[in-house]
């Protein structure tokens, strides 16, 4: 059987990404697909390669039971494309460069993450980095809302 596979992006996959990676594969675990779903994580950019999660992000998640303590950072790579059957890009300036990057051929698997959201209408995942406790926070509302949506979306594809 094949896996169905989510890769979430963010700028140094070190806040956002992350945290939408670890809040999903939860829920993947919790819903008894981890045999059918793979979700990994990664940024558009190399800043924080082989780095943990912001201590912030982990901590914020921690709080809510999900556990981002064993992510590492990584870059999109040219292989992505086509082994993810869904690139979840956190913010419109993401989905540009990923747009950029991907292969014509792979575009349809592109989307903005916020799409599968149910309960909030922004379109963009805001960046917490340079923010406090309430911007963690905020991802976490957002990320959660769109996580169950995202679910939804994988169960019906399986």
């Amino acid at each position: 059987m094949k896996k169905f596979n989510v890769l979430m992006v963010c700028t140094g996959n070190i806040c956002r990404s992350p945290t939408a990676d670890g809040v999903l594969s939860s829920m993947v675990a919790d819903a008894g697909l981890t045999d059918q779903v793979e979700v990994d994580s990664a940024g558009t950019h190399d800043y924080h390669v082989g780095e943990a999660p912001d201590r912030r992000a982990v901590a914020h998640a921690a709080k809510r039971g999900f556990d981002l303590s064993t992510l590492r950072a990584r870059e999109v790579s040219a292989a992505d494309f086509s082994r993810y059957d869904l690139i979840l890009a956190m913010d419109e300036g993401h989905m540009r460069l990923l747009q950029r990057a991907c292969p014509p051929a792979q575009r349809h698997r592109l989307k903005l993450f916020l799409e599968f959201a149910t309960h909030h209408s922004e379109r963009e995942v805001p960046d917490p980095y340079y923010g406090g406790a309430e911007g963690f926070e905020h991802v976490l509302d957002l990320v959660e809302d769109g996580c169950e949506g995202l679910l939804a979306h994988i169960r019906s594809s399986l």
